[in-house]
């Protein structure tokens, strides 16, 4: 009896010993969005990116700053004009120890353009390149003409093995085909409730310091920070702006805090006819769009405040925009100023277009994706209901309305005419909103992939296709800033808004690189 009792104080002292190693190797994460699918092909979307890269590695890495590093591919170089070269990373293996090589590269690139579930394909970075393997670890890569993003588009698409062909985002979700060679091996995932990972030993780069890492999905702001400053996670991201300034007066709490490439943006149904959500003001159909008038488009840009809705509705937290990306980042226009407001201007315009009265319209948004959403959706109605387009604000969840909201050509518009979104720059440059937002929709070029108000400019698209085959730098730039100035300024293809400041929250002692790209990386999050 003596014995057992000593063996039992003996394990309860060793737990109290090793309690504070373990609690230190765990970390805990709240976050404000969680992924739809851990495919990492399924959707191009932020919250997806940003898990998959625990997991899957890339040929080419992105830093905090989106500057480019080696991961699966050691080297990098254009051997001609319209030939890149790719020196792949000998004896790494993926999850289940299987080899990596050149196949799974081959395969990969193929699976992230043609995934036929896809929400919203990889095809943007991966369409009009011919993959050719040379041996086991070099890859060619050809194009019709001179690409200098090569590099750039290939760090936004995740390689899986080649072993996993046919199966697709059900057996990812429940990790049966979830192998990457990335730093972390999925454990489980609970839609809604954790997401767990451990950390792979095997993993070919630096080894992150949390041995294991427990995601659980808070899609409250307040709940997300009632969780930090209770005890029951480590770190959150999407701090509410309301809570920044207290929260900076918190001896228990750091922030880490950056502006992000992320422009949040309207979308106009610029392809339609006869709107579904657009009506005269005694109710009836309209006969016609009006958002296919650029003047009409010009009129709503005109009657946003972007100012207030930064200064009340973004507590401060947020930089008015005019363009694509905020300043610093390459082959910005330096005409482009943030529209100033002007709701005489707008009602002019209007009266112009053959809206004297205006009409009326329902402007879609989601309420969980982006900081303060559906309260940027409320704002801006009232502002369009005061120039005459009496405007009805209708938000819902991510998950809705992404799927509704969708485009998929001329063939199968977005649902909605008239919606709030948000994007993020995978390359640091226009071409990738460019691309994506404005393009005219062609699924073989991979453009207009998330162009859903279907803007479509064969001017804009031919300087666009200039740049992306002009290798000086100079020369690619004023380009890219001459197609803004068409898609943006001349057609008002989309309403710019603002760029994200995003804040991160940790308890005392953990730091975070603040990044570019808005991602919560868990090997970023570090003790000081």
């Amino acid at each position: 009896m003596q014995i057992r009792k000593t063996l039992v104080l003996a394990a309860a002292a060793a737990a109290v010993s090793f309690a504070p190693q373990a609690y230190a190797q765990t970390l805990t994460i709240g976050l404000g969005t969680e992924p739809t699918s851990i495919d990492p092909h399924y959707h191009n979307l932020g919250p997806n990116n940003q898990i998959a890269q625990h997991f899957f590695s890339r040929l080419i890495e992105q830093d905090h700053k989106q500057n480019l590093s080696p991961g699966l591919a050691t080297s990098w170089k254009a051997t001609d004009d319209t030939t890149w070269e790719f020196k792949l990373r000998k004896g790494v293996k993926f999850h289940d120890g299987s080899d990596f090589n050149a196949d799974d590269v081959l395969f990969s690139m193929h699976r992230g353009g043609n995934h036929p579930n896809a929400k919203s394909s990889f095809g943007l970075y991966t369409k009009g390149k011919t993959f050719t393997k040379v041996d086991d670890y070099t890859v060619r890569v050809t194009t019709a003409k001179p690409y200098p993003l090569m590099p750039v588009d290939l760090s936004s698409v995740h390689i899986v093995s080649d072993q996993e062909k046919d199966k697709w985002e059900g057996e990812y979700n429940n990790g049966k085909s979830a192998h990457g060679t990335g730093p972390y091996k999925l454990v489980k995932w609970v839609k809604g409730e954790v997401l767990e990972m451990v950390r792979y030993d095997g993993y070919h780069g630096a080894k992150p310091h949390w041995k294991r890492v427990v995601i659980k999905p808070i899609n409250s702001a307040p709940s997300r920070l009632a969780a930090l400053l209770s005890g029951d996670v480590d770190f959150i991201d999407q701090v509410p702006t309301v809570d920044i300034a207290r929260l900076k007066k918190n001896a228990k709490v750091e922030l880490s805090q950056g502006v992000s490439n992320r422009i949040i943006y309207l979308h106009m149904d610029q392809y339609r006819d006869n709107p579904q959500y657009m009506k005269s003001h005694d109710g009836k159909p309209l006969t016609k769009n009006p958002m296919k008038d650029v003047r009409v488009r010009k009129a709503i840009s005109m009657a946003i405040s972007r100012d207030l809705i930064v200064d009340r509705v973004m507590e401060g937290v947020a930089i008015p925009a005019g363009q694509l990306l905020p300043e610093g980042f390459f082959g910005r226009s330096s005409k482009l100023m943030v529209q100033k407001y002007d709701p005489e201007g707008a009602k002019k315009l209007l009266a112009e277009a053959g809206y004297p009265n205006g009409f009326q319209a329902t402007l879609h948004g989601p309420n969980n994706r982006y900081i303060n959403d559906a309260k940027i959706v409320e704002a801006i109605a009232q502002m369009l209901t005061r120039i005459g387009i009496k405007t009805t604000p209708d938000t819902m969840p991510k998950s809705v309305f992404f799927k509704r909201g969708k485009n998929k050509g001329p063939a199968k518009p977005a649902e909605w005419n008239f919606q709030l979104v948000g994007w993020g720059s995978s390359t640091g440059e226009p071409s990738s909103p460019l691309r994506s937002l404005l393009g005219t929709y062609d699924k073989t070029k991979g453009w207009g992939s998330s162009n859903r108000g279907l803007h479509s400019n064969p001017v804009m698209d031919k300087i666009l296709d200039e740049a992306l085959a002009t290798v000086d730098d100079t020369k690619r730039a004023a380009l890219l800033a001459k197609a803004t100035e068409i898609g943006v300024g001349e057609d008002q293809g989309i309403v710019p808004l603002h760029y994200q400041v995003n804040t991160w929250a940790g308890k005392k002692g953990l730091t975070f690189k603040a990044r570019t790209d808005e991602r919560t990386v868990a090997y970023d999050v570090v003790p000081n």
